[in-house]
């Protein structure tokens, strides 16, 4: 008896120790990807230095102010140059004005200076010649990490630049930053416990959305003029919302296939949880619309269409984008899911007011089902195999705070999560909608039950397309999550984003734009606020976004698959007439 409690003991101490050297192991990559982010924003801003005492006279202010229309038109002119651009705002960046108020930067990317040198080389200047673009943390560079917060993908390093990267490159980008995300990119908090939390430049209370949070706040805060992000949830849209910006999802398949970091064996790393249900989009995040089609313009090219064949080889269609023809949209406030606070559905009756003024035919919308399109064709697509993949990325992990919720309840015993199922309901289904997810996520569904279940997306793809056409729609403009939550908030409300999932299940190009900010008006009238029943789920929205006067108020804009430019003409009209009130 002795010697079996001896052995027991000995065995406990044993796996005690294993784990405490795993956990040991651990925070040392984690402290090791710390540090090579810390030299190389020294390497950055020596080199910024040696610059400045090179050419003292650069008027830096005057070459950031300036939108990427006119500051493409100086490069090509040759009245500015590629170096004096880049180094502009490498300095922007290196001086912390922007990465020590927001932690943005995962990784400054040397290989920059390579670029610089090799569009210096040529004869012909691409549509994006001598622009510095910033790329989200999982989008592949020679050389990097592709780390998506997780401790386990800081062992891969890509062996050649994505499809999207090759293409930037070809037309004389310089990729010259790796932005920050939440960890597995399955949350809009943007944190994770290896770089940390990103802030908000314009409140550093506030968050800056997610995934695509980092590169948000190096955007907005003045340190990049365009940047590269992704979108499964709204994960472009929430941080171009949340941080004053224009960012466009496209159907998902027009930039397909772009040999993205899930392309490479770090896929494994289960980086984004994916499916063909609800696919994956990348996509453009800049201070305005046309950045954004210009940018669209140069990744649909020749060099994309060879370069992945799976891509449509649908070059931008100018005209389409350039036209004036008055325009019939579709309209709606809410969703009837997630009522979003007073100032957002101002935001649409103001923009709906406002289009109908310029000669616009305003027509009544209304999605159907979302709440059936949230809780059964969205969450069941992540969680098919009842949650198994989503905990598999945390193996060896520490798990970031704002994912704790989730993993946790993957966690819950079967039975468990079936009871608490059951006895939660009868109670209001948007209170607990985490809590609900338990039925979800509980069980595993098998070969048919996917089948089918890509079958109830298609149909209800086909009744929204029906319902479109009957309305004899061209675009629709509505809601979008916002204004800012406070950082701590997004972990709380995971079903606000009813918003924005709703076209990722679409598949329909949606972009966001700025209009207005919070006013005291806005403030006052979100005291009266009650939600969709003044519960617990509204009241911690109402928290997440109180105290945001000042903050940006977004509208989003959607049209039907395929008609990117239409989006985006339409999300132009949008930007300039709120820029005349």
């Amino acid at each position: 008896t002795c010697a079996a409690l001896a052995l027991l003991g000995g065995s406990v101490a044993a796996l005690g120790l294993w784990k405490w050297l795993g956990k040991k192991r651990i925070q040392k990559k984690m402290e090791e990807a710390r540090r090579t982010r810390d030299e190389g924003m020294k390497k950055m801003a020596k080199a910024v230095q040696q610059f400045r005492e090179q050419v003292p006279s650069v008027q830096r202010d005057a070459i950031l102010s300036l939108p990427l229309l006119e500051l493409t038109g100086r490069l090509q002119e040759g009245s500015l140059s590629p170096r004096t651009v880049l180094y502009t705002y490498l300095e922007k960046v290196s001086a912390l004005e922007v990465t020590q108020q927001t932690n943005c930067l995962r990784h400054f990317i040397p290989e920059c200076e390579e670029q610089l040198q090799e569009i210096e080389r040529r004869k012909e200047k691409g549509l994006l010649y001598g622009i510095p673009v910033s790329i989200k943390d999982h989008i592949g560079h020679k050389g990097h990490l592709a780390t998506c917060g997780l401790t386990q993908c800081l062992d891969t390093v890509m062996e050649e630049d994505s499809v999207l990267v090759k293409v930037l490159k070809k037309q004389g980008a310089i990729p010259f930053a790796m932005t920050n995300v939440p960890q597995s990119l399955f949350s809009y908090e943007c944190s994770n416990p290896i770089f940390g939390q990103t802030l908000n430049p314009l409140d550093p209370q506030r968050s800056p959305g997610g995934s695509s949070g980092g590169e948000g706040a190096l955007i907005a805060g003045g340190g990049s003029i365009l940047g590269m992000g992704s979108d499964v949830g709204g994960s472009i849209r929430l941080p171009s919302s949340f941080c004053g910006l224009c960012g466009l999802k496209p159907t998902a398949e027009r930039l397909r296939g772009v040999g993205w970091a899930l392309a490479h064996p770090s896929a494994q790393c289960g980086c984004l949880l994916l499916s063909h249900a609800v696919p994956c989009a990348l996509g453009p995040m800049a201070r305005d619309v046309d950045s954004l089609a210009l940018c669209m313009k140069a990744l649909l090219c020749q060099e994309m269409f060879q370069l992945d064949p799976s891509v449509p080889p649908i070059p931008f269609n100018e005209e389409v984008y350039s036209s004036s023809t008055p325009l019939r949209v579709g309209y709606y406030d809410t969703d009837g899911y997630f009522p979003l606070p007073p100032c957002m559905r101002r935001a649409v009756k103001e923009t709906r007011s406002a289009l109908q003024a310029a000669g616009h035919q305003l027509v009544p919308f209304s999605p159907p089902r979302i709440p059936y399109v949230m809780n059964e064709l969205f969450m069941k697509t992540f969680f098919a195999d009842g949650g198994r993949a989503f905990l598999d990325v945390f193996t060896g992990n520490i798990v970031d705070p704002g994912l704790k919720p989730q993993v946790n309840s993957c966690k819950m015993p079967r039975l468990v999560k079936k009871l608490l199922a059951l006895l939660l309901k009868p109670l209001q289904f948007l209170l607990l909608l985490q809590l609900k997810d338990v039925a979800i996520i509980s069980t595993r569904r098998s070969v048919q039950e996917m089948w089918d279940h890509h079958h109830q997306i298609q149909v209800y793809r086909s009744q929204v397309i029906s319902q479109w056409q009957e309305l004899q729609l061209d675009v629709v403009l509505c809601p979008v999550l916002g204004p800012a939550f406070t950082t701590g908030y997004p972990r709380k409300l995971l079903g606000a984003i009813s918003s924005t999932m709703l076209y990722n299940v679409l598949n329909f190009p949606a972009g966001v734009v700025p209009v207005s900010t919070v006013t005291e008006a806005d403030e006052e009238e979100l005291k009266l606020y009650k939600g969709c029943c003044d519960d617990p789920w509204d009241r911690t929205l109402k928290q997440a976004v109180s105290g945001a006067v000042g903050m940006p108020v977004a509208v989003q804009c959607v049209a039907l698959p395929w008609q990117e430019e239409l989006c985006l003409r339409f999300m132009k009209e949008v930007e300039t007439l709120s820029r005349g009130r």
